[in-house]
């Protein structure tokens, strides 16, 4: 029988991008198996390489993972990375999306105007990163009120009462990943008035990180 490189070459391929997707989708090969009907022994031996791909085998099993049998067979489509820039409005900040995943955390540039509205605090579950672009960003955080310069970093829960905005004293552009899961507040920015440390609770650790 003639040999054909490129056919040889998917084919090796397969068993390959099958763990992956699996792995992906957080299922066993015992999990697979029951959802297949293919024992757990000829599943391992197609991710090895070890047994010929045939649609009899993978039909079942692109089913069980609900991908299209292509997405096993062939190498997955490279999409053009550009992200369309499409700005939209929400109370006078203009927010672009950078990320277009259904996954966590989200990108975005924030660009907020300057304004000398009295700050409001809110809390949600999740936990935001912010990344000061240029301007200066009034950060207010529990009991910190802070400015972070250009180049200065926040990572809060957002289920502590927090607001950012401008100083009003011009615009700021900032970057922000905002995630569904929360976790503690990491600051790397100065204190916007007083010196006084703010207030902790008995036992709670100072999470300020020193200037250099």
């Amino acid at each position: 029988m003639p040999s054909h490189p490129a056919i040889d070459a998917t084919l090796s391929r397969i068993g390959h991008r099958m763990r992956r997707i699996r792995e992906q989708k957080d299922l066993s090969l015992a999990e697979l198996s029951r959802t297949t009907g293919i024992s757990k022994s000829t599943l391992s031996r197609l991710e090895s390489g070890q047994r010929k791909p045939s649609l009899e085998l993978l039909l079942p099993v692109a089913a069980a993972l609900a991908v299209p049998l292509d997405e096993i067979v062939a190498a997955p489509r490279i999409l053009d990375p550009r992200m369309p820039q499409e700005p939209r409005r929400t109370e006078g900040r203009v927010i672009v999306a950078l990320s277009r995943t259904q996954g966590e955390p989200k990108a975005y540039k924030l660009t907020i105007p300057a304004s000398e509205s009295e700050p409001f605090t809110r809390t949600h579950t999740g936990y935001e990163w912010l990344y000061v672009l240029s301007g200066r960003l009034r950060l207010i955080l529990g009991d910190y009120d802070l400015v972070l310069a250009p180049g200065e970093v926040a990572e809060f829960d957002t289920q502590h009462p927090h607001w950012f905005g401008s100083t009003g004293r011009g615009s700021v552009e900032v970057l922000s990943l905002f995630g569904g899961q929360g976790e503690r507040a990491h600051i790397r920015a100065r204190p916007a008035a007083a010196p006084n440390p703010p207030r902790r609770s008995a036992g709670e650790r100072d999470t300020r990180v020193p200037q250099a």
